[in-house]
């Protein structure tokens, strides 16, 4: 029989107990506090077209905004078209934009919706369905655009002249329409052109460098969801603002869900 080294009294032990469970405890409590951080609440970013690829990158940039405040949930409109170009298609996309946001809208969890795309399909009829905070990036844009009166301008792969028209009336409908500066758009399909991260950044610094240099542009907003990722590395290169509409929109979301 094998002898134990050494004999542990009674006190010794006690003392390890208690030990072992002031360290099981702490454990436990680093836990629950990591627990406490993971946010309980979510938004739901909803991209109007069935661009899968477009919406996780916008769902990115909305991450950005929203970290420890709430996690960011998103979703494509499975029956609309890829890209959205004319004012016909965002009104066939809209139903589906509605029927996402009130499932989303059932979960307790989810304390604001995002409508990601910069005409903002579906946005009001939504914002009449759920009660929850309801945001448009293209609404929100506009915003953060004209803060502190600025003129601004918005560049887009979009050639739609109904389309342009209605953002001029946006910018009207939400009173900036004295210092809006008008549209510049990429030339080419931009079905093609969103295809290529290279040829999209190139497309749209011309039509940015224009927006500033001959209309006068001291924010320059780009007119459209699946633009975002484009304006991030353009940025650099321009030293007036690129405004981002899913940032925007992400960062008034947040700051509804910390107002209540």
């Amino acid at each position: 029989m094998h002898k134990l080294p050494f004999l542990i009294s009674g006190r010794k032990l006690a003392t390890y107990s208690l030990l072992s469970a002031c360290l099981c405890a702490t454990v436990a409590s680093t836990a629950n506090a990591a627990d406490d951080t993971t946010p309980d609440r979510a938004i739901v970013l909803i991209n109007p077209n069935s661009n899968a690829e477009a919406t996780r990158s916008m769902a990115e940039l909305a991450r950005l905004e929203t970290e420890g405040v709430a996690t960011v949930i998103e979703r494509s409109n499975t029956d609309a078209p890829a890209l959205l170009t004319t004012p016909q298609d965002m009104i066939d996309a809209a139903p589906g934009v509605v029927a996402i946001g009130v499932e989303a809208a059932g979960d307790e969890r989810v304390a604001a919706i995002i409508v990601s795309a910069f005409s903002d399909p579906g946005l009001e009829e939504l914002r009449e369905e759920v009660d929850i905070p309801v945001f448009g990036i293209g609404e929100e844009v506009f915003h953060e655009a004209a803060r502190g009166d600025r003129e601004f301008g918005i560049v887009t792969v979009t050639p739609d002249e109904a389309l342009i028209e209605s953002f001029r009336q946006k910018a009207a409908s939400l009173g900036y329409e004295h210092l809006y500066r008008g549209v510049r758009v990429t030339p080419g399909d931009p079905t093609q052109l969103v295809q290529s991260p290279e040829a999209l950044d190139a497309a749209l610094a011309e039509a940015v460098q224009a927006s500033i240099e001959e209309d006068g542009a001291q924010a320059v907003i780009m007119g459209g969801g699946p633009l975002s990722a484009s304006a991030l590395r353009l940025q650099p290169r321009f030293e007036v603002p690129l405004v981002v509409a899913v940032n925007a929109a992400a960062r008034a979301a947040v700051a509804a869900i910390q107002d209540k």
